[in-house]
């Protein structure tokens, strides 16, 4: 193997491996914020790393690069082909933090749910346990309730003074 392609090799693999940090340690390398300092994310930086190595290698191998003229065109074409991978790494990079997500569920979001009776809610004092949907998820909480509701019974939340806990009445449907 040329020295050429093993130095190519080199770059890309050592933009792979920033390319993984990027993904799992988030913001920790960031070279200037898109919005405050410059567009260069880590992750831009990393594809244009990557596919200028790993097209420079192959382009090296496939020249025979052993003269500086052949190493520097070897090189051109490595750029080439990062231009457009640094580009589209931009463009999935800035879509992917800009993408919409549905809000996060909160206690409020629980008045109002129907649900129905796991551990019977004793009148009064004390704690059952019933289970409803929330953000589509099955959750399960305490509950209180003026009357003794029995196991099984479907139930609607009138309170949440908690975020584990809830008021309810049953609906008289089983």
């Amino acid at each position: 193997m040329l020295t050429a392609t093993v130095v190519f090799l080199v770059i890309g693999g050592v933009a792979v491996a920033v390319l993984a940090l990027a993904l799992l340690g988030g913001e920790l390398l960031h070279f200037g914020h898109p919005e405050a300092g410059g567009p260069v994310s880590t992750e831009v930086a990393a594809g244009f790393l990557g596919a200028f190595g790993f097209a420079g290698a192959a382009a090296a191998e496939l020249l025979g690069a052993r003269t500086a003229g052949s190493i520097v065109i070897a090189a051109a074409v490595g750029a080439l082909a990062a231009v457009p991978a640094a580009w589209l790494a931009w463009r999935l990079s800035r879509a992917a933090r800009n993408m919409r997500t549905d809000a996060t569920p909160q206690r409020q979001h629980l008045v109002g749910s129907l649900g129905v009776v796991v551990t019977p809610v004793p009148a009064g004092t004390g704690y059952g346990e019933v289970r409803v949907r929330l953000g589509g998820q099955p959750v399960k909480l305490n509950a209180r309730a003026d009357r003794a509701i029995p196991a099984g019974a479907q139930i609607f939340v009138i309170e949440a003074p908690s975020d584990t806990s809830v008021v309810v009445e049953e609906t008289g449907k089983v």
